[in-house]
């Protein structure tokens, strides 16, 4: 039985969900869609990128991830608007309920796009052309936004199926459909090809999908290792990866901020550390996990980026230890150069069994006494909320107590 795969993509997710709850609901009569408008940051607090732009927007040339500085200057008429995030996760939530009516067997690849297996489905629906029309019109009809929808055999072809013409759109990808439909493309289409590697293929006069995929795969593993091999296998709609219907274990937590300020002295940087810290151990704690390895991740004023990282003895989800390895970290790494972004990342994920590996070092640490804090800090905040408890050192201060991920006013809507 051959495989049939969907890949479905929300069109401009964060900019359709907003436009059509700001219509639905508000009863706003502009459709953000309809004319050149973006989500994106807060400018003030530095946080200023477009994460969703509408199709009348890109006519300018404006990108997703670029500054709102940037995209305003391409586009001064441009109509931006705040993200909400608790908008989003019920929009995408509703998304993945209708797909789960389809398919036994849904992927979640993001908050915006999902993977359904459709195999074996072939006696209920009259063909996978007509299933996907039927799903992509009752999410319009009943969500009031649009997807794509690519049609394949495996993931790779579907999603790069699903990204020839937008909006609202079915596509097939078959594999007799490559050379016709996949290989005429740049070779900045294909999944998993980023800026860096088009300007290396282009370096060796590769610029389109089709040329990737007849070169010979001892140069592209000279100059890309095993990287070479995996791009040459997708650029010949190639992949063995399977559907995961449960989302696997995290390899690493992590959260960064970019402070609202050039972070010029140590006891500010350390109290945007200690709110990270509060932020990632929380997210460990919540999954009933340790970290061995934490790391962290600085910008100064002129984008340049450094990181440091280190092991730790015992493995821990405990605020104060992964804050202190952090400001050891920072200690070593900072040169006292003014800073935009910092982060702390952690690695080397084990699973809490509820007991710890003694060291000579632990009879000097309360450690009982932290865990038990943490847990009390915990409860508190699950229930009243993340704000019900916080630092002293944080009262009136302009860093936010749990930096990092989606503050709360990005969530209210």
């Amino acid at each position: 039985m051959q495989p049939i795969i969907f890949h479905i993509d929300v069109n401009s997710a964060y900019l359709s969900w907003e436009a059509v709850y700001r219509i639905k609901l508000l009863g706003e009569r502009m459709d953000l869609r309809m004319i050149p408008s973006a989500v994106g940051g807060d400018v003030k607090k530095r946080h200023g990128i477009i994460l969703a732009k509408s199709q009348p927007a890109k006519r300018y040339n404006i990108h997703t991830g670029e500054s709102i500085g940037e995209a305003c200057k391409k586009c001064p008429e441009l109509v931006l608007v705040p993200p909400h995030y608790d908008l989003y996760d019920k929009c995408s939530n509703a998304f993945m309920d209708i797909l789960r009516e389809y398919s036994p067997c849904v992927e979640q690849y993001s908050i915006d796009e999902a993977y359904c297996d459709m195999t074996g489905t072939e006696n209920l629906y009259e063909s996978p052309l007509v299933v996907a029309r039927v799903i992509k019109d009752r999410i319009c009809d009943e969500l009031g936004f649009t997807v794509n929808i690519g049609i394949s055999t495996n993931k790779l072809l579907a999603k790069m199926a699903s990204d020839l013409k937008k909006p609202n759109m079915v596509h097939t990808l078959y594999p007799g459909e490559i050379k016709e439909k996949m290989w005429r493309l740049p070779v900045s289409e294909l999944f998993y090809v980023g800026r860096a590697t088009t300007k290396k293929l282009h370096t060796l006069g590769i610029h389109t999908i089709g040329e990737l995929a007849v070169t010979d795969i001892s140069i592209l593993k000279a100059h890309f290792k095993k990287y070479g091999e995996l791009i040459h296998d997708f650029a010949n709609g190639l992949d063995t990866t399977f559907i995961m219907e449960e989302t696997p274990p995290n390899k690493g937590y992590g959260n960064s901020t970019t402070t609202p300020f050039d972070v010029d002295n140590e006891c500010a940087a350390k109290m945007v550390l200690l709110a990270l810290a509060e932020t990632v151990s929380t997210r460990l704690r919540k999954d009933k996990v340790l970290a061995s390895v934490v790391a962290i991740h600085i910008v100064d004023f002129e984008f340049r980026h450094a990181s440091h990282q280190l092991t730790l003895f015992t493995a821990t989800n405990i605020t104060n230890e992964i804050y202190k390895a952090a400001c050891r970290l920072f200690d070593e790494l900072w040169d006292g150069i003014p800073l935009r972004h910092l982060g702390i990342h952690t690695g080397r994920i084990t699973g809490d069994q509820g007991v710890r590996q003694l060291n000579l070092f632990d009879a000097c640490q309360p450690y009982d006494k932290l865990v038990c804090l943490d847990r009390a800090v915990d409860r508190i905040r699950s229930r009243y909320g993340a704000d019900a408890v916080k630092r002293a050192v944080f009262i009136k201060s302009p860093i936010y107590h749990m930096s990092g991920g989606i503050s709360p006013d990005k969530r209210k809507y």
